[in-house]
């Protein structure tokens, strides 16, 4: 055989390990995309609310919680991803409530989803406008105006969906992880460990709706799914794996944040480490918004079956006139709406999914990648947690905070 544009029978030898070599490149840049989407959805507002309450509690209550919660939450993650890959139709997390629980639960889980988005995306424009207002003009006087540019920003973004996803997502998490690392060795040799020592027993559950706001990220899990098509069996890595870099984040940000500041860490906590390290409140907020207002635009057209132009507005528009209204009420603060918005919708949506999991495992469509027990111990016990969570933090946190 003749040698045709440089390719003869020689190469043919090469040709399975080529192909292999492609198909593993492609295996590898759908399960970093993948793990891009769960931490840019996870590591968002909440990392820079953390400090701030563990100013009130201690630094090592956030720890507690931070794997109390964090073991619960990434069970939950597990039992999410199960659930769809027990599943033939792809949908969003209400529909695999509708599907294994009823209507009702379906709507719960709605309204916890649109609830907590909501307060994310919410805190997300205060937190952006606060950050560029006070890099650009030194105050947050300007926070409002900044906040509603940032909105309709991100209004574009979430227009192109999750093309648009896949493509800039992995930008604000190496930003994330690039920032945080330059923030731990400019930092390190800065820290006070004094100011770890700080405890308070009458401020222990402060931490509870901010740290749970902050893990909250199941719904990522289905987006998971839809980058991992062709590769189900690496969801489950994708899920610890991201759920262990995000803690690991989170606890190195707030040692360096308390270890400076101690006692008086500001709400949004970049302000103390100045201007420079502010974009990297931006850049998490970014990535998180665009994530989670993704994911609540195809909830609405998936599962409610609403078109594209008006799953826009609701996910786009909507926030932002609730950002402007709530503006002039400073009960409204950052780290108020994201404790809020982590006990309602973090509790709601994983009591549920308890339930939604236990039906796909008797009623699945499909034989899954992977399986986790399930009994009513764990049950009754995550349910229990997340109860006494939502009550205190709505009738004693939000006065305390």
């Amino acid at each position: 055989m003749d040698r045709i544009s440089g390719f003869g029978p020689e190469d043919l030898g090469s040709i399975p390990s080529r192909l292999v070599e492609v198909k593993m490149d492609s295996k590898s840049k759908k399960y970093l995309a993948a793990l891009s989407v769960l931490i840019g959805t996870c590591v968002g507002a909440g990392i820079l609310g953390i400090p701030y309450v563990t100013s009130k509690s201690g630094f090592y209550v956030t720890i507690f919680y931070l794997v109390f919660l964090g073991g619960i939450v990434l069970l939950i993650n597990l039992y999410i991803g199960e659930t769809v890959l027990r599943t033939k139709q792809p949908h969003q997390l209400s529909g695999y409530a509708r599907k294994y629980v009823g209507k009702w639960a379906g709507r719960l889980i709605d309204f916890a989803l649109v609830f907590g988005i909501y307060a994310a995306i919410v805190a997300y424009l205060k937190g952006v406008g606060d950050s560029l207002s006070f890099i650009l003009t030194g105050s947050l006087i300007y926070g409002v105006p900044f906040g509603i540019l940032f909105g309709v920003f991100m209004s574009f973004l979430l227009w192109k969906g999750t093309s648009a996803l896949k493509k800039y997502e992995k930008y604000g998490v190496i930003a994330i992880l690039a920032i945080i690392s330059g923030i731990f060795f400019f930092f390190i040799l800065k820290i006070s460990y004094s100011n770890l020592n700080y405890f308070s027993l009458g401020n222990f559950m402060i931490p509870f709706g901010v740290v749970l706001f902050a893990l909250e990220s199941a719904q990522a899990i289905p987006e998971i799914s839809l980058v991992l098509r062709k590769d189900k069996i690496s969801i489950k890595k994708v899920i610890i794996s991201g759920s262990i870099i995000s803690f690991f984040l989170y606890l190195i940000f707030t040692f360096i944040v308390i270890g400076i500041t101690g006692i008086n860490a500001p709400e949004i906590a970049t302000f103390a480490l100045g201007p420079v390290f502010v974009i990297f409140g931006i850049f998490t907020m970014f990535s998180a918004h665009f994530s989670l207002g993704n994911a609540l635009e195809e909830n609405f057209q998936l599962d409610d079956r609403f078109r594209k132009l008006k799953s826009w507005i609701l996910v786009s528009a909507v926030p932002i006139l609730i950002y402007v209204l709530l503006s002039f009420f400073q009960f409204f603060s950052f780290t108020k709406i994201l404790s809020i918005g982590g006990v309602v919708s973090g509790g709601i949506i994983s009591i549920l999914s308890l339930f939604v999991i236990k039906g796909a495992k008797e009623k699945g469509e499909l034989k899954p990648e992977y399986s986790v027990p399930l009994n009513w111990f764990v049950i009754i016990f995550i349910s229990l947690v997340f109860i006494i969570g939502v009550l205190w933090e709505l009738l004693i946190g939000i006065v305390k905070l």
